[in-house]
């Protein structure tokens, strides 16, 4: 069965730097949770508090409301998946996967039987008998995703596991993992850097930055509605414009472009004109001195630099941002 994680008021420093400060989160079970953050923004430390690499200074951790704070990472029902794969170079696929099985004494056959099962599952049934070194990236990424699971571990805990891999991979690894989430119905714990990986993975995303968490909600709540400027910047690419002491984001897909006469909205300027297939992405100077990024789906026309436009934005599609690393609810902008 699937498991609830909830950490609270988890602190780690190294040195004098508080690596982690003040977290706090609660994964539901069977969810598929991400955190996103810049390096060094605590996400990966927070991680390995959870799986019991490192020890917090303060705080707890809970597995279905079992304290797990102090125990050791064997003595916890979770596994972990690096971005190295860690796999024994000298066994083969199917050794390297019996290898947790092995060391927890389950007898020969079921060992097998459960190996067979879940090599089948991450679609790899004919590739036991080799070694690691044969196999493509992806491929091992999928050996040691399947010594993982074998164990039948409530939380699995993926530390950027897709970072090694090229950009066609990653995305056939994105969707594949998020099947196999939703197939087996575990609870996913995945750190990343990368946004759109979160984005499209995700059932709640928590934003890190300078270890504390900025924000937590479903990607479109993250995307549509940026609690605080850091998360707007981050998470994607958005506007943030100041009107009477009130700082906002506008997205660029969200900002409309009147090139007739006379349109009503605020007057600006093109700067540059950048076609990028199924859109055109616009930089444009506004009046009141800002530089902005608007986009429009692609339809044949295009806007020279140096043509005046006006912008406007649905009052709905502004949201008002903190500066600070503090949550606040958002409003919107009318």
């Amino acid at each position: 069965m699937p498991a609830e994680v909830t950490v609270e008021g988890i602190r780690k420093h190294f040195g004098g730097v508080a690596a982690v400060d003040d977290v706090n989160l609660r994964v539901g079970a069977g969810d598929f949770f991400t955190l996103l953050g810049p390096s060094g923004s605590g996400k990966t430390t927070t991680l390995r508090v959870i799986a019991g690499f490192e020890q917090p200074d303060s705080g707890t951790v809970t597995l279905d409301g079992e304290d797990i704070t102090r125990e050791p990472p064997y003595s916890r029902d979770v596994n972990t998946v690096f971005q190295d794969y860690a796999l024994f170079p000298h066994m083969t696929v199917a050794q390297n996967v019996a290898y947790g099985l092995k060391v927890k004494g389950v007898p020969r056959a079921e060992r097998d039987s459960r190996v067979a099962e879940v090599l089948d599952r991450v679609r790899l049934g004919e590739y036991g008998g080799r070694k690691p070194v044969q196999l493509s990236g992806g491929q091992r990424q999928r050996v040691a995703l399947a010594r993982s699971i074998v164990n039948r571990p409530k939380v699995l805990l993926l530390d950027e596991p897709l970072g090694a891999l090229d950009l066609k991979l990653r995305q056939e690894m994105q969707e594949f993992l998020k099947g196999l989430q939703r197939e087996l119905g575990m609870t996913f714990l995945y750190v990343t850097h990368d946004q759109e990986e979160a984005l499209t993975m995700s059932d709640q995303v928590a934003v890190f930055n300078q270890g504390r968490i900025e924000q937590v909600g479903t990607p479109t709540e993250i995307y549509e509605h940026p609690a605080t400027e850091f998360v707007a910047g981050f998470v994607g690419t958005t506007n943030i414009l100041e009107r009477n002491g009130r700082r906002f984001s506008v997205r660029p897909e969200r900002i409309e472009l009147h090139t007739a006469p006379g349109s009503a909205g605020e007057p600006a300027t093109v700067v540059d004109t950048v076609f990028v297939g199924a859109f055109t992405r616009y930089l444009l100077d506004t009046f009141a001195g800002e530089r902005l990024t608007a986009i429009r789906q692609y339809d044949g026309t295009r806007i020279e630099p140096g043509t005046s436009v006006s912008l406007g934005w649905r009052a709905e599609d502004a949201y008002e941002i903190s500066p600070s690393t503090q949550t606040h609810d958002h409003q919107e902008v009318r």
